[in-house]
């Protein structure tokens, strides 16, 4: 019984292994005839391939010094077609742009400049809402936490001083700062009057749109940012038929007069140079010149990394509608507002309520002014200088607006208290700059299609030839195989 066991095993052993044999024979087999399969459909292809040189590595009459010949020709050309392509590709990501300076100067119509109105005090109307919120016999005091809550420039002495901790006024407010800097702020009818176009008078506050900035509601003319970009708009356009553009305007406030391109906005850091400060009895009077630039029709098609710059509808912003340098700057602080103090300043422009600050809020502020007040540069941040790093790219239509002359003159005899502004263009502009498309995505396919004919001879085909010979080839050489077999067996 023992025995037979025992033969029964061995038989049984004998057959496994038989089996295991054939099975490793077999997928050995299968292994060889695949591989047979694609060295046959490598040297197909480059028996029959377009790219010059190819075939030569499979020629049966080639001997083999004339196959390690033409293998390195083609190692030599593709690495030189390589680097070819590879600078084509660094100059069309990096140096696609040119600007160039233009002075046909005779049919341009040279838009004017926004000119965008900020009340900058008003202690009359401080006063006058002082008193309706706590009476005339209110603490003086107060009046200048209004001040400081309507004019917000960043800092907040008085009001911090006197409106928190434990000794702070019964009669402090410490929230909902943009509903009383909103009672403060004058009207456009109240700010604006008298105001002339090229010496053709127009009703202002038609044309000067409300608008939110972080210094608080402004009123602006000719500025995509005011206004949603709706309701009226004002022709100011200067050419040879026309004349340089003149505005002429009277002030009844204190305010900052800016004067920017149609798509920035004022700011906290705006340069001096940029805006007037105008105060009562005075007559203020600025020319200026301005340099535009002109972009290329193909210049939309380029990236916002190859031309370093945005057009104004390319907006990614929330605080403005419009994209451009200074309401970037805008956006920025606010996000390092809502980093550091988990709030944003009450006159943040187009920002929910939930997100302006409280007392506790314009307290971080003002702890913070220095960090955010001041725009600063990458390295100089690393060396320890405080201030706001904001990585924002210039607008692609900004233009260059130099002062060429100011003066100021007394208004003799004027009984109210009213300021005179003229701005006006000292010429009409001869120069202006333009960006230019120099390498395009067709230059850069004529670019690539050049530099693979000349070196291996290769088209749009010969690429297609290889998916062929890899995919479709095998297949359909499987297949008639398989059909042979099936009609002879």
């Amino acid at each position: 019984m023992d025995r037979s066991n025992e033969q029964e095993s061995l038989a049984r052993d004998t057959v496994l292994r038989s089996g295991s044999l054939t099975i490793s024979f077999g997928l050995e087999f299968i292994e060889r005839r695949a591989a047979m399969r694609f060295s046959r459909s490598i040297e197909e292809y480059l028996s029959n391939s377009t790219l010059h040189g190819a075939r030569f590595i499979v020629d049966k009459d080639a001997s083999w010094l004339e196959r390690i010949f033409w293998v390195i020709c083609l190692v030599v050309s593709w690495y030189a077609s390589w680097l070819l392509i590879k600078a084509s590709l660094s100059a069309f990501e990096n140096n696609a742009i040119s600007f160039v300076v233009e002075s046909s100067y005779r049919d341009w119509n040279t838009n004017f400049p926004a000119i965008i109105v900020c009340e900058s005090k008003n202690m009359d109307r401080i006063q006058e809402v002082a008193e309706q919120l706590w009476g005339a016999d209110h603490d003086f005091t107060l009046e200048e936490v209004l001040s400081e809550i309507a004019f917000f420039r960043g800092e907040s002495y008085h009001t911090v001083h006197e409106c928190s901790g434990e000794e702070s006024t019964a009669s402090c407010f410490y929230s909902n700062f943009s509903y009383y800097a909103q009672l403060v702020r004058s009207s456009c009818v109240d700010s604006i009057s008298n105001c002339e176009w090229n010496n053709k008078p127009f009703e202002c506050c038609k044309y000067f749109h409300r608008m939110e900035t972080e210094l608080g509601i402004c009123y602006a003319i000719n500025s995509l940012q005011a206004g949603k970009n709706k309701g009226p708009k004002l022709n100011m356009y200067s050419n040879r038929y026309t004349g340089p553009g003149t505005l002429t305007m009277e002030l009844h406030t204190e305010a900052t007069v800016f004067i920017l391109g149609n798509e920035e906005v004022p700011t906290l850091v705006t340069p001096k140079t940029d805006f007037l400060v105008v105060g009562p009895y005075i007559s203020f009077t600025r020319y200026i010149s301005k340099r535009d630039i002109e972009n290329d029709e193909e210049i939309r098609q380029t990236s916002v990394y190859q031309r370093n710059c945005r057009f104004a509808d390319e907006n990614i912003l929330g605080v403005h509608n419009y994209y451009s340098y200074s309401a970037c700057t805008v956006q920025c602080r606010k996000d390092r507002q809502m980093e550091l103090c988990n709030c944003s300043s009450h006159l943040s422009p187009n920002s929910p309520d939930w997100q302006l600050c409280n007392m506790d809020g314009l307290e971080c502020l003002n702890r913070n002014y220095e960090d955010l007040s001041v725009i600063i540069a990458k390295w100089s941040k690393r060396r320890g200088r405080k201030g706001l790093v904001c990585d924002c790219l210039p607008s692609c239509t900004e233009v260059d607006i130099t002062t060429v002359s100011d003066s100021k003159d007394n208004m003799v005899g004027e009984q109210n208290p009213v300021s005179r502004i003229e701005v006006g263009l000292i010429e009409l502009p001869t120069e202006r700059y333009k960006r230019n498309l120099v390498r395009g995505k067709l230059d850069l396919v004529v670019s690539i299609g050049g530099t693979t004919g000349l070196f291996v001879g290769a088209s749009l085909l010969s690429f297609v030839e290889i998916f062929y010979y890899i995919t479709i080839r095998p297949y359909t050489t499987y297949m008639d195989d398989r059909l042979k077999r099936m009609v002879f067996d």
